[in-house]
């Protein structure tokens, strides 16, 4: 496969994973901000760092108002993350490699992209939000379905995997870092309600409530949720499921090349270490700490990757 053509792949599953990461990320500060009498700017500052786009957003906005911040994150074309810049990236990395997909994953591409366009028009009511973060969420699985239904096992399945792994993972992370060390509003409400309210949202905005109750019944904690979204492989946004995945991936595409390069090696030392980790030593070593640590190597791979298939030709 021609190398831009793999890039193609990999970046239009990046973006479209990235459409539903951002609302995800955007919904869980949202949800918090219901546990708490008033959010401000400080909390709402720390949702647009964990998206990457703090430095754009300050040159838009003075304040981290509410209404600034899920306008930013949806919508606003000088953010490269917002959901509407990311399902028009997907779609224009579509259109380049559109010859490697199937008719159905072409046009459920193309069937989001319309309908988020529509939807994003103006700007978003907060009453509406909740509904709008749905219909986010819903698109992206119509194309995931698609490309689960109808793509060969092949290397233009791996590349879309590899892409939606890596971007995966990251979201996780991000999401996971900003309920840990910024949006608990103090130290003295750690093993709260609150905290636990807060805890359980994270959760709720990776679509893990329900498989959380069902493997441990009634019992929520802070170091059961952590350990289950970093941990435990069985779930399908966890960091080690997404490592696992991701080096899966990375191993068929050696199989098929019958080539090893550098970044298999970097995707299997991460896939390991989660492997050979416990939550007892993260929280010991620090979950903050260890979460950035995992951003970084998700990165570096990710960079490995685009030189090793070179994606720039």
């Amino acid at each position: 496969m021609l190398g831009k053509t793999a890039g193609g792949l990999f970046w239009m599953f990046r973006y479209l994973e990235r459409s539903e990461n951002t609302a995800r990320l955007l919904e869980a500060g949202f949800r918090m901000s219901l546990t708490r009498s008033a959010v401000g700017e400080d909390e709402w500052r720390s949702i647009v760092s964990a998206a990457g786009v703090r430095s754009q957003f300050e040159e838009r906005h003075n304040s981290y108002a509410t209404r600034n911040v899920i306008d930013f994150l949806l919508r606003d074309p000088a953010n490269p993350s917002s959901v509407k810049s990311s399902i028009e990236a997907a779609r224009i990395n579509a259109r380049m490699v559109r010859i490697a997909l199937t008719r159905e994953v072409w046009e459920a591409t193309n069937e989001s992209w319309m309908t988020l366009t529509k939807l994003l028009a103006d700007p978003i009511r907060e009453r509406d939000l909740p509904a709008v973060l749905g219909t986010i969420r819903q698109q992206s699985a119509l194309v995931r379905g698609a490309l689960h239904g109808t793509m060969l096992r092949n290397d233009i399945y791996d590349f879309a995997r590899i892409g939606t792994f890596l971007e995966r993972g990251d979201s996780t992370a991000r999401i996971l870092d900003v309920k840990y060390y910024v949006l608990l509003p103090s130290i003295s409400f750690v093993g709260s309600s609150l905290d636990n309210v807060q805890w359980e949202t994270i959760l709720r905005s990776v679509s893990a409530h329900r498989s959380y109750r069902w493997l441990n019944g009634g019992e929520i904690t802070p170091k059961g949720i952590a350990n289950f979204l970093i941990l435990d492989r069985r779930m399908p946004r966890s960091l080690a499921f997404c490592a696992a995945k991701l080096a899966d991936n990375l191993g068929y595409l050696e199989g098929d090349y019958q080539t090893r390069l550098p970044c298999h090696d970097l995707a299997e030392h991460l896939r390991d270490r989660l492997r050979n980790n416990t939550i007892d030593m993260i929280m010991e070593d620090g979950l903050h700490e260890f979460v950035q640590g995992y951003i970084r190597d998700n990165l570096a791979i990710g960079n490995e990757i685009e030189r090793n298939y070179r994606f720039t030709g």
